[in-house]
């Protein structure tokens, strides 16, 4: 691809924003790019796809004990059988996240598994989920089976879901008649306010439901890490790695139970950490043993936890022993933060147990097994003798920075010009794909759209992050590189 061809394709798309009631065109430079982001409206080039992509969507969580209907309710609001629903209570254990759409308004519906505030065991875990959909929910639907009244553990949640600080919506389901709507009013002892008189399974009442859902909804969604809050960090990796002991060593004291039985730790154990005059809010986590498909019992229940406390995570420090070699299970446990989209600094500890031999073998190691993420920052270290710890938080700093990093869309296509005149994209079919335009759509992780008019093989959009890397940094943090297509027609309509 020639210089001119990406100026003349930019120009064409500029031409087409004019006549569609844009701006006038003074940003445009004249060589095929925009010197200021408020030139482009972006909403003449993005679908409502790639509109998501750039606009966090605020949270309606559906909570309550089991086999009430909160799948079926679900179901019923995406129009669409998209949750798992089934007779036998506790068929929903993760929390499922789906977007919706209603009058126009859209929004992200949360599934969750039956909340029990005294559970113990797996259903424990369950319970966790739901909690933290709640925590970080805009709005919050209590689903009550009407046919059956408010149980005790339905008072219990009312109970904990009063001191939410997010609007509580109590929807009485079964409601099948108007003869059950008698029975459902005994509901209002929950304390919730009027109980909303709905069937899921038939979308009696759902429509008005809907209605009151989107009425309390606000303009946008929480923010779960407010600005000088503390920054939140998931200790990940299989057991008996020390994630226990460096929780221990950070927080000065024996926070959390430390043995060399592998597994000892079970529940995540939070604790609010001063380090060089910052606070870090860390999250210890069970160790992972096996794909959570086919663990069993506790290590299922620990492996949804684990995944919990990395959901509300913004960084993660993956823990590996230095003086073991790397493991099928550090692989997974790396593909899970990978696919969290969480910024990363991978910690080999027991360093104190390394020598030379093993550091040599250790690098061949690692430029064989994490290839994959050449970009995320390294540290070693020795929790037990407290070895390079102080240089943890220079880390996890500049993988945050990385994290929260935006690229000013002027700038980003200057760059993507001179480096697609240098490295046009392969052929593909006998053609040769044009980018058209590129934007940040997200940060955390950020996350980059390029408008083009063909497919971009997987290989050159590697490159693309290779060489956005080394102009712009982003260490320690993932990067998301999206390709939108766009064929003359849809471009010009």
């Amino acid at each position: 691809m020639s210089d001119e061809n990406f100026g003349d394709d930019v120009v064409d798309d500029a031409q087409n924003h004019e006549d569609t009631g844009g701006h006038d065109g003074d940003g445009y430079d004249g060589d095929g790019t925009w010197s200021d982001e408020s030139e482009w409206d972006l909403s003449d080039f993005l679908s409502d796809e790639d509109a998501e992509l750039q606009e966090t969507l605020p949270v309606v969580a559906i909570v309550g004990r089991p086999n009430v209907g909160k799948s079926t309710l679900v179901n019923r609001i995406l129009g669409r059988r998209e949750a798992v629903v089934e007779d036998i209570p506790g068929v929903t254990r993760d929390r499922v996240s789906y977007p919706a759409n209603w009058t126009g308004k859209r929004f992200m519906v949360t599934d969750t598994g039956g909340w029990e505030p005294d559970a113990k065991g797996l259903q424990q875990s369950i319970s966790a989920q739901a909690e933290y959909a709640m925590r970080s929910a805009d709005v919050i639907v209590l689903v009550v089976d009407a046919t059956v009244g408010a149980t005790a553990t339905d008072e219990a949640v009312a109970r904990t879901l009063r001191r939410s600080k997010a609007p509580v919506i109590l929807a009485a389901n079964k409601v099948d008649s108007e003869r059950a709507e008698a029975d459902a009013a005994v509901l209002w002892s929950l304390g919730l306010g009027e109980p909303q008189m709905i069937s899921a399974s038939h979308g009696r009442g759902t429509g008005d439901l809907l209605d009151l859902i989107l009425a309390k909804l606000p303009e946008k969604p929480r923010e779960l890490n407010p600005a000088g809050g503390p920054r939140r960090i998931a200790l990940v990796g299989k057991p008996n790695v020390g994630k226990s002991s460096l929780l221990n060593r950070l927080a000065g004291e024996e926070r959390s139970v430390v043995d060399n039985v592998a597994g000892t730790t079970v529940d995540p154990v939070d604790e609010l950490i001063e380090m060089d005059g910052t606070w870090w809010q860390f999250v210890d986590t069970a160790g992972l043993r096996r794909k959570v498909r086919t663990a069993s019992g506790h290590e299922y229940y620990a492996s949804l936890r684990t995944r919990a406390a990395l959901d509300s995570a913004e960084l993660a420090l993956l823990l590996i022993d230095a003086s073991q070699p790397i493991t099928e299970q550090d692989l997974r446990v790396l593909s899970m933060i990978v696919d969290s989209g969480r910024a990363l600094v991978v910690v080999f500890n027991k360093w104190d147990l390394v020598d030379e031999d093993r550091r040599y073998i250790l690098e061949k190691e690692i430029d064989r097994e994490l290839s994959r993420v050449p970009w995320a920052r390294r540290v070693n270290i020795s929790a037990t003798t407290g070895r390079a710890v102080q240089k943890l938080v220079p880390a996890m700093e500049q993988a945050l920075e990385s994290w929260d990093k935006r690229i000013p869309t002027g700038k980003l296509n200057n760059w993507l010009k001179e480096i697609i005149a240098a490295t046009p994209p392969p052929v593909r079919g006998g053609r040769q794909p044009r980018v058209m335009f590129a934007t940040q759509a997200a940060t955390r992780p950020p996350t980059f759209v390029l408008f083009t008019t063909g497919f971009l093989e997987a290989g050159y959009r590697r490159f693309l992050e290779r060489r956005l890397r080394e102009e712009f940094g982003f260490d320690g943090s993932p990067v998301r590189i999206n390709v939108r297509v766009r064929d003359k027609r849809e471009r010009r309509k």
